[in-house]
């Protein structure tokens, strides 16, 4: 995986950044952070400019992560019912959770859009209950941006401060992704063991 994104940031420039950072955020497995500290290892060597670099890097997020948020708009938390009524234990979560959330995005998604742009577990999926609560999508797209052109800016930094050293950069991303998805796979497995479904009947709609 690391050689194929090598590769591509090599070989496609701003352009495979943009790409590799939507891809990022589509289908979480691939890190941002190597991507993003090529890119300012390459900064570094002086094959890359910082701020093409950046936007490049930041609309490339901010599109993967508007891909689940728009599911989720289109979807509308209504029609979840069905299928969290059946999997709710495997999802650790009923209904009333789930409209709780709701209500919860509607008054204060956007700082939490913005939290989790550095979070290694959420920065992703957090777009889909944004999307489900039906955020609106110039909200959502200022606090993405915000929130992603800062992590970027973190990692740009980072991966030129290594400059030459790129071998640091495979050496601790790999090992800190491994522990991540562990501890994120303990947390769930321990979530679906202890968790309690509420009793109750429907819960109403939040309001619009």
């Amino acid at each position: 995986m690391n050689d194929w994104i090598i590769h591509l940031v090599e070989g496609g420039g701003y352009l495979g950044i943009a790409f590799l950072m939507a891809l990022e955020n589509i289908f979480p497995p691939i890190p941002s952070e190597l991507i993003m500290g090529l890119g300012g290892i390459a900064v570094a060597h002086g094959r890359m400019e910082v701020v093409p670099l950046m936007v490049a890097g930041t609309l490339g997020s901010t599109a993967g992560n508007w891909c689940w948020f728009a599911l989720g708009r289109r979807l509308g938390y209504e029609r979840l019912k069905p299928f969290v009524d059946r999997f709710g234990r495997w999802l650790t979560l009923d209904w009333t959770g789930v409209a709780q959330l709701v209500v919860f995005f509607q008054k204060h998604g956007q700082w939490v859009v913005f939290a989790m742009r550095f979070s290694p577990f959420m920065r992703t999926m957090i777009s889909l209950p944004a999307g489900l609560a039906r955020m609106g999508h110039a909200r959502f797209l200022c606090f993405t941006l915000a929130g992603t052109a800062v992590w970027n800016a973190v990692l740009v930094w980072a991966g030129w401060k290594l400059g030459q050293n790129f071998g640091k950069v495979e050496e601790y991303t790999g090992p800190v992704a491994l522990v991540c998805f562990a501890v994120m796979g303990l947390w769930y497995a321990w979530r679906v063991v202890t968790w309690k479904g509420r009793e109750g009947g429907s819960v109403a709609s939040p309001p619009e």
